[in-house]
Formats: C-alpha cells, sequence, structure tokens
C-alpha cells in the first residue's frame, strides 16, 4: 500500500475573514479545497492541539486548558510540556499499527516533550542557576538541536511569546521545518506558527495590525507549503480558534473574594491567591474560567 507524507501547518488565529489578506493560503485553498473546521471547548491551544492529534474532547484527553490547578500538588500550573498529560492514543500511534515504521515530527505543537515522536522540537528556555532565562529550545534526538542552531542560530524564545513576540519565531521554524523535511523525511510533520495569533490578542480582530500580521504569516506560511509541495507532500493548513472583539471582562476572582470565599497572602507589598485556605478560586484561561470548589456543598453557593 502507498502512503503519501502529509504536514500539518498549524496557523493560528487564522479564519476565513483574514484569509482573504492572505494570498499565497488562498491560492492554497483554491487548488486544493476549503472547510470550516469546528472547534472544542475550552477553544484554547492545549486543548485543540490534544483533541487534533487524538481525536478525543478535553473531558477525554484531560487537557482542559493551558493550565489549570494541580490538586495533587497545590498548585497551579500553565504551558506543562510532557506528553503524558495527554491520554488517548495520538495519531501518528495509530498509523504505526498498519505502517510500523511510520515517522513522525512534531515541531512546536504542545505536550511535545517526552512524545513517541521520532523528531522532536519544542520551545525550552536555558534556566541558570542564578534566576536567569536565556532563549533555546529542546529538541529530540539531541544532535538535532545542533543540526538547527549551527544553520538558523538560537531559537528566537522571547519573539515566540510575551511583549516581544514578532514573526522572527515562525520564520525560524519554518526555517526549521524545511530541514527536517529534507534531512529527515518524516511520513508526518506538524509545524505550528503562532505569529498571527499574538497581533490579534495585542490589538484586536478588526485592527490594521492583525491584517498586517496576516500578511506576514502568509509569507512565511506560503513558502513553507510551496517547498512542502515540491517535495511531494501533502499539506494541510488549520487553526486551532478564531479570535472574536471581547466586549466585556468578568473579574471571577474579585466577585468570589467579595463574597468572602477567596482567601490572598501578601509578600513584599503584592497579594497573590491563597488556594491551599481558599474555599474556592477561579483558574482563568482566554475562554474560560475554571472554578475550584473545595466543599462539594458548596457548590450552589459559589454557583450563585
Amino acid at each position: 500500500m502507498n502512503r503519501k507524507s502529509l504536514i500539518v501547518l498549524d496557523v493560528v488565529g487564522l479564519t476565513p475573514r483574514l484569509l482573504e489578506h492572505m494570498p499565497r493560503l488562498s491560492v492554497l485553498a483554491r487548488i486544493g479545497f476549503r472547510a470550516e473546521l469546528e472547534t472544542v471547548f475550552p477553544a484554547v491551544t492545549c486543548s485543540v492541539q490534544s483533541s487534533f492529534l487524538t481525536g478525543l474532547t478535553p473531558s477525554e484527553h484531560g487537557i482542559v486548558g493551558n493550565g489549570w490547578y494541580f490538586r495533587d500538588l497545590g498548585e497551579v500550573y500553565f504551558w506543562r510540556q510532557h506528553n503524558a498529560l495527554v491520554r488517548g492514543e495520538k495519531m501518528w500511534e495509530a498509523a504505526r499499527r498498519t505502517y510500523p515504521d511510520y515517522k513522525a515530527a512534531n515541531l512546536c505543537w504542545w505536550y511535545a516533550m517526552g512524545a513517541t515522536t521520532d523528531i522532536t522540537l519544542t520551545p525550552r528556555p536555558v534556566y541558570h542557576a542564578d534566576g536567569r532565562k536565556s532563549p533555546d529550545c529542546y529538541a529530540f534526538p539531541g544532535s538535532l538541536h545542533e543540526r538547527l542552531t549551527a544553520d538558523l542560530g538560537r531559537f528566537p524564545l522571547f519573539q515566540y511569546w510575551g511583549p516581544g513576540a514578532s514573526i522572527a519565531s515562525s520564520e525560524w521554524i519554518a526555517a526549521a521545518a524545511e530541514k527536517v523535511l529534507v534531512e529527515d523525511d518524516p511520513d508526518l510533520t506538524l509545524v505550528y506558527l503562532p505569529h498571527l495569533d499574538y497581533d490579534l490578542q495585542r490589538f484586536g480582530p478588526d485592527s490594521p495590525q492583525a491584517v498586517a500580521a496576516a500578511r506576514e504569516i502568509d509569507r512565511v506560511a506560503g513558502r513553507l507549503s510551496d517547498f512542502a509541495l515540491e517535495k511531494d507532500r501533502t499539506v494541510v493548513v488549520l487553526s486551532e480558534y478564531g479570535i472574536t472583539a471581547a466586549g466585556r471582562h468578568v473579574d471571577v476572582n474579585r466577585h468570589l473574594r467579595r463574597a468572602g470565599l477567596l482567601n490572598v497572602y501578601t509578600q513584599d507589598g503584592m497579594e497573590y491567591l491563597d488556594p491551599w485556605t481558599s474555599g474556592t478560586f477561579a483558574v482563568a484561561d482566554h475562554q474560560v474560567a475554571h472554578v475550584y470548589v473545595r466543599d462539594p456543598g458548596m457548590v450552589s453557593k459559589v454557583k450563585a
């Protein structure tokens, strides 16, 4: 049985409306096909990516947000990286039942560390003993790190997220994908291109900056898709979610505090959430907040 290699470009925040400003990806849609893709709830990166890769809902694979309260540790953690958190069979594992030598590469999709992919690349800073954090990435096999950084320079972590986020990180990841396609020849290549997401959040989805960001990522994703087609790959471009303008916000934890249900503690003149003594608190994550209630008998009161 013949098999054709697949590359999946996750252009985060891509919507039909923004596609109108993206001529290269629009051409790809015309020569192939285009369809609406319904997302899951919550529509946040870690939850949706895990659903893409397992075919399961967040309640089934366990990734209920980008972060949550770990009851066994008593801590709120976002952006954990170990793939063991994701329950369910991954798509490349299913493929290996038919093709035992099926080769998969994950380039910056989340929960990459410890996954059963053959090739792994994910953001990972250098944590120095004096508290400094330097930009870098984790790669498997270890030689991949040296191959990529020798040709592309250090992974631009501080342009990947945070106030300095820019097109530079997506350009680096796309260039890394081209090298992996040529040098490693995987059957499945997952590529995460984050650029569009940031300016939609910073300036709003209807802003001139959003249109400019769409054009920038179109250049990067368009070049990578053209390159992949030349290498006889099937190209899929998708997004985890679209971003819409928000008209109001809800300060869940402030409401809970005023109701006497949430405690804080103070260090160096700053207040911090005290999850250990609070009767209830919320972990807010873009679209959704998970509300944790210590006493099940208090659920009705907290809900009110």
